[in-house]
């Protein structure tokens, strides 16, 4: 059986899909991992008293959750990657799949240093980068291994012998330009124009999933905007995580 959790993080998206035999997980994968916050940042305020809204580390402690076989961070928004360092307090990682590594023993980013002069989204894609970063700093150990996807083609990965995944990539230049300025916020330039630019691209090189099991297909869309979809060809599918939480530019 497939086990598929859409975890009510509030803002943000975390999924974890078992495959479970009875009880007993067999397999684990976790897509993303929600926001650092419970409250959103841009309304906030006191978390309602009735909210079901929890932190995807504490909703794998509540399952017993303690290892996951593969993790994907889609990209680098907050409300994706927000929640990684309590999820790896929780757990520990075999294969963790993202499109950037920071470098080892990366410097503290600083965002918000009065001295940088940088316009608030430029602030806010360093403070994401910067949270990533921590997550992985504060947690050594904790994940076995990193794999790297370059953007240039679609990997196919056989997870278990009945779940297959296609991690779906956009435009290959993307991700290159990725590279390019996150390398150069860690030595210390502070281009804002170049990384204003880049927070408004960030979701259009979002990662998409697409599952195969027993002959079902379930796709999960990340943020990518509609355009990604119009130009690929894909097949029905039987269940749709709506890309970019249903916002309008999302699907056509």
């Amino acid at each position: 059986m497939l086990a598929l959790d859409f975890i009510n993080i509030g803002n943000g998206d975390c999924i974890l899909i078992r495959e479970m035999e009875g009880t007993r997980q067999k397999f684990a994968l976790m897509v993303d991992f929600g926001h650092d916050c419970l409250v959103r940042d841009d309304h906030p305020g006191e978390l309602d008293p009735r909210s079901q809204r929890i932190y995807a580390g504490d909703f794998l402690r509540e399952l017993g959750v303690t290892h996951l076989d593969v993790a994907l961070a889609t990209h680098f928004h907050r409300d994706h990657i927000g929640g990684l360092g309590r999820v790896l307090d929780a757990v520990t990682i075999d294969r963790f799949y993202t499109t950037y590594l920071p470098p080892e023993n990366a410097p503290e980013l600083d965002p918000f240093h009065p001295d940088n002069n940088l316009p608030k989204a430029a602030r806010s894609a360093l403070l994401c980068l910067q949270i990533f970063t921590e997550a992985l700093q504060s947690h050594p150990g904790r994940i076995k291994q990193f794999e790297l996807v370059p953007g240039t083609e679609t990997i196919s990965l056989q997870l278990t012998p009945d779940l297959k995944m296609d991690i779906l990539c956009g435009e290959p230049a993307l991700y290159r330009r990725q590279k390019e300025i996150y390398d150069a916020a860690f030595n210390g330039e502070r281009n804002g124009y170049e990384l204003v630019r880049w927070a408004k691209s960030m979701n259009v090189c979002s990662l998409r999933q697409r599952l195969y099991y027993h002959g079902k297909e379930i796709v999960l869309g990340g943020d990518a905007y509609a355009h990604v979809w119009e130009t690929v060809n894909l097949t029905p599918c039987d269940i749709l995580k709506v890309p970019h939480h249903a916002s309008f530019d999302s699907t056509s």
